[in-house]
């Protein structure tokens, strides 16, 4: 039961075609942990433009996997990389992301075979 997600725009996109949802999924679960070890390594090396490239990399992602806080907050890291912020001011929000997608991740494992 999806209480850390939220598959209707992946149904809706996919005209209800399991086999389309479950590589959603399987691309969610492989790829955005990975794009989050890089956006870590962004805000800890300071690198801008690089933590920018993979927040907006996987923006999409959240809002289409139903992530509707995470999305927001996504948002939020860039704008900290535009404004070139400091780190300090961006480690809470980037937390909170990887929680939220930590959760849906085991959530998704549990009810698909992924």
């Amino acid at each position: 039961m999806a209480l850390k997600y939220n598959l209707s725009k992946v149904y809706a996109l996919s005209d209800n075609d399991p086999e389309f949802v479950n590589e959603i999924l399987k691309l969610f679960v492989t790829e955005v942990p990975e794009d989050l070890k890089q956006i870590k390594e962004g805000i800890k090396k300071k690198d801008h433009k690089y933590a920018y490239a993979y927040a907006h990399k996987i923006k999409p992602t959240l809002d289409l996997i139903g992530l509707n806080v995470a999305f927001e907050e996504i948002l939020q890291v860039e704008a900290w990389t535009k404004a070139e912020g400091k780190k300090k001011e961006i480690i809470e929000t980037f937390k909170s992301i990887k929680i939220q997608v930590k959760e849906a991740i085991k959530e998704i494992k549990k009810d698909f075979d992924v």
